[in-house]
Order: structure tokens, then C-alpha cells, then sequence
């Protein structure tokens, strides 16, 4: 594992509806130095998860900025995600146009 990956972190946060989660991933983006990674909307947009990536303390500082949001409905930081997961969320980028073009950032492992 190199440094960059043992560095990097994933923060999601699973809300109802796109403008909750748009005003959440606002407030996430302002309060840490983390990057939009790419967003899932299922249930007909009535349940929407954004993804953001960082190290694991300005992901962890951006999920806890949101957690007094009684409409979080899950939130989860998973430090140096395993490379099974960065696929995952590779995968979910390039189905809306893929976000940084399907690559992740702070992730070595990225197809470039």
C-alpha cells in the first residue's frame, strides 16, 4: 500500500432528495478540503448518496460537518478504502459522465 493510498479516505452520506443532498454536499465542500467524487440517486431520486474523497481527517471533518442534519438518513468514512471499492465508485462515476472522467482522486490505482 502506498502513502497516498493509506492517506485517502471516501465519505458518503445517504439523504432524501437531490436538493438536500445538493445543500449537504455544499456544506461538506465548505467546511473540508475534500473533492466531490460522484453522486447515486435510486428510488426515483426520493433517496440520493453523495460521495466525496480526501485525506481521512478532512473527510472525516466534511461528514461530521453535516451530521447534525436530521435528514442524513446513513454517513460513512471509510479510510484507505480497499481497491474493490475505488472500482465501485469508478463504476458509479462513468454512469452520470464520470466526474474528474471516471477517475477518482487520491487514488493510485485510477486508469489514466
Amino acid at each position: 500500500m502506498t502513502a497516498n493510498t493509506e492517506k485517502s479516505a471516501l465519505g458518503f452520506v445517504e439523504l432524501p432528495s437531490l436538493c438536500n443532498a445538493i445543500t449537504v454536499l455544499d456544506t461538506m465542500l465548505k467546511a473540508a478540503a475534500v473533492t466531490f467524487v460522484t453522486w447515486e440517486k435510486k428510488l426515483g431520486g426520493r433517496l440520493v448518496t453523495i460521495i466525496v474523497s480526501g485525506t481521512v481527517s478532512s473527510v472525516t471533518a466534511a461528514v461530521d460537518a453535516v451530521a447534525h442534519n436530521k435528514d442524513i438518513k446513513s454517513s460513512l468514512v471509510i479510510p484507505a478504502p480497499h481497491p474493490e471499492i475505488w472500482k465501485m465508485v469508478r463504476e458509479s462515476a462513468a454512469k452520470i459522465g464520470g466526474i474528474h472522467h471516471g477517475k477518482t482522486p487520491n487514488n493510485p490505482t485510477s486508469a489514466t
